[in-house]
């Protein structure tokens, strides 16, 4: 068991396909994790979890679109037939469509990038929770930013979105500990991936002294929160960055 903590658990991981997503994924798998692999373009979940079956791991691909509440359910009925249940949920999928100060935003990107950072998670969360009561307890993971926390010019929408989801996450918790079911924020801080790997510098960042990491420098936090005991944290934050502006 202690080389896989999580023997015989049950996780679904959105955004699954790249990323950090794609590395928890892949990280929960070699923890013993059964998985399932959730983003909207198939070829790439389908790739990551054939790559986890492929190293002798249990995944299965369901093409999801986290905004679309008939398709999370789709994932989560998925998820129950396949494998008898869900432990773990990590809500990563998210993104960022306006990077304009408010008066020049998009109102069209402005509102993409809270529905799927924030309403994203809260179909997730919503779909789960049944599934969860029924198995006893359970742990989920949103992916939060310390965006969300301090703000930044020029990413309101993003920063907005993720704020609003540091406070559902907090919410869900207090609803759901009496179920057994934990809710945490974890803080990836800067991580290099498809969208700012072709950059030669930091300077995408905008933070100069942080810790630039690799997607899979963000699973060993990630599986730090997976193996808490049932009655361990919740409506806790845990962050990676190195400091706190």
């Amino acid at each position: 068991m202690q080389d896989h903590p999580l023997a015989g658990q049950v996780a679904v991981v959105t955004g699954a396909g790249r990323g950090i997503g794609r590395a928890i994924a892949i990280g929960y798998a070699a923890a013993g994790a059964h998985l399932v692999c959730a983003a909207r373009t198939k070829a790439e979940i389908d790739d990551t979890a054939q790559g986890i079956r492929d190293t002798g791991g249990l995944a299965i691909a369901c093409a999801t679109d986290v905004t679309d509440p008939e398709a999370v359910e789709h994932l989560l009925t998925t998820t129950v037939e396949h494998f008898g249940g869900v432990d773990l949920l990590v809500a990563n999928a998210g993104g960022n469509l306006n990077t304009a100060p408010v008066a020049d935003s998009d109102p069209a990107a402005w509102m993409a990038t809270v529905t799927v950072n924030l309403f994203g998670v809260y179909h997730c969360i919503r779909a789960v929770i049944p599934h969860m009561r029924q198995r006893g307890g359970g742990k989920i993971l949103t992916m939060g930013s310390g965006m969300g926390h301090h703000g930044r010019p020029d990413a309101s929408a993003y920063c907005c979105s993720k704020a609003a989801l540091w406070m559902l996450t907090r919410v869900s918790a207090q609803e759901l500990w009496e179920d057994g079911i934990s809710v945490n924020e974890l803080i990836p801080g800067p991580v290099r991936t498809r969208a700012t790997r072709s950059r030669d510098d930091d300077s995408v960042f905008g933070i100069g002294s942080e810790w630039i990491k690799q997607p899979e420098d963000v699973v060993p936090m990630a599986l730090f929160m997976a193996t808490q005991p049932a009655t361990g944290p919740t409506a806790q934050s845990y962050s990676l960055m190195r400091r706190d502006t």
